[in-house]
């Protein structure tokens, strides 16, 4: 096993407040943010739709396209680059289901990896 640094970024579940330097809050609804605080929105949307030209069965969930859409976003410098995604939902969320949801996406889990809950471990 080699020791190099695992290249996925880190999503954290935690509150506005927790966003720092080199992070980008991604913000479940329309929550009010501070000017200069990186930020990315998305909309939970009702279980079973699909996309228009859907190839399976199994859609992407809003979360999995939202970090499609922020990786994209960095990716081409349209968002401030971010090393870690501080995920802000409107409800309490129980963190094994938001990383079986990432874990679940091949893409979503080669980029991305639920840390922990800010809160509980610290930063």
């Amino acid at each position: 096993m080699s020791d190099a640094a695992d290249a996925h970024v880190p999503v954290f579940l935690g509150g506005v407040a927790d966003a720092g330097a080199g992070d980008v809050l991604l913000l479940e609804g329309n929550t009010p943010v501070s000017p200069g605080v990186a930020v990315a929105r998305f909309e939970a949307s009702p279980p079973g739709l699909h996309f228009l030209g859907c190839p399976c069965c199994r859609p992407r969930g809003p979360l999995v396209r939202a970090l499609a859409r922020l990786f994209g976003a960095r990716a081409r410098g349209e968002t401030a680059f971010f090393r870690r995604v501080v995920l802000v939902l409107r409800q309490p969320a129980d963190p094994a289901s938001v990383a079986a949801a990432i874990a679940a996406d091949p893409v979503a889990a080669a980029r991305f990896r639920l840390v922990r809950q800010y809160g509980t471990a610290g930063r």
